[in-house]
């Protein structure tokens, strides 16, 4: 099913940017855990036990058996542990060691992520250099480590004044005065660090994609977001729960974060794909 999602991620971005076969075609993947991705290689077997994902399997691996490489497909990838003390870069041809790294960002994890069909999938459609900035880590919300800059500080509502001023409580700040001044803090900090990386790489294109021709330039011809989940469970910044306004705010904030990735990245009709999860919901039927 993930791979599906993976294709039709491509499929979308796909239709939105084929403007110009001259420039560099560049893609940016953000996101959280799901993004930096944590399923190994020793996993692409059961994808041959679906017929409708079967076909996806024979592109997944060379002829030799072992993970694809793309030949005309390079990445960059900003990464490092969920806090962001330890960032690194990895780059190269995409293959099937662009996923989650922990503590070792610049090295091989040995898992994928929705890079890696997402990448193949441009590979077969286009037949020019592609380039993938890839920026993730795991337990990162887009109400405070993601939050772009024109959506403001984080603030309390109502459901939280109550419950943190109120008698004490599970799940209440002991500390209110260090909570507050670490949520500030971190409020921002993974989106700078996202736009930042874009710009570090797009200064120079050719350090990490050598089929770029300055003469021809780039296109950054799509986005995709991946996902929410951390903003699904925080049942404090988004308090009604079962109630159809209850992420509201969430619309809100990703609406800026979009506003504000095209404009800090001059590319004001960039297309933009969200990843949703295929979780069901926050809970689980039966």
């Amino acid at each position: 099913m993930k791979c599906l999602f993976h294709l039709l991620l491509a499929a979308s971005v796909l239709a939105g940017g084929q403007i110009s076969a001259a420039p560099l075609k560049v893609y940016i993947l953000v996101g959280q855990s799901n993004m930096e991705g944590h399923a190994k290689s020793e996993t692409f077997d059961y994808i041959g036990d679906d017929p409708a994902t079967a076909p996806l399997l024979k592109q997944m691996r060379g002829p030799d058996g072992q993970p694809a490489v793309c030949e005309n497909v390079w990445i960059s990838y900003l990464t490092g542990k969920f806090d962001g003390s330890a960032n690194g870069e990895g780059f190269g041809k995409l293959s099937a060691d662009y996923g989650a790294r922990g503590d070792r960002p610049t090295e091989d994890g040995g898992k994928i992520g929705p890079e890696f069909t997402f990448g193949l999938t441009l590979d077969a459609a286009l037949d020019e250099p592609v380039l993938i900035i890839k920026t993730a880590w795991g337990g990162r919300s887009l109400n405070t480590e993601f939050r772009p800059p024109s959506a403001g500080p984080y603030e309390l509502n109502d459901y939280q004044k109550k419950l943190y001023y109120g008698p004490p409580g599970h799940g209440v700040p002991k500390d209110m005065d260090q909570w507050l001044a670490e949520k500030k803090q971190e409020t921002g900090r993974f989106y700078r660090y996202m736009v930042e990386h874009v710009k570090h790489v797009l200064s120079d294109p050719k350090r990490v994609c050598p089929a770029y021709d300055a003469n021809d330039g780039y296109e950054i011809a799509g986005f995709v977001w991946f996902q929410g989940f951390n903003d699904m469970v925080d049942g404090h910044t988004y308090p009604d729960r079962g109630k159809p306004e209850r992420f509201a705010v969430y619309s809100d904030l990703l609406a800026h974060f979009i506003r504000d990735v095209r404009k800090d990245l001059n590319a004001p009709e960039m297309p933009f794909v969200i990843g949703v999860m295929g979780v069901g919901g926050a809970k689980a039927d039966g």
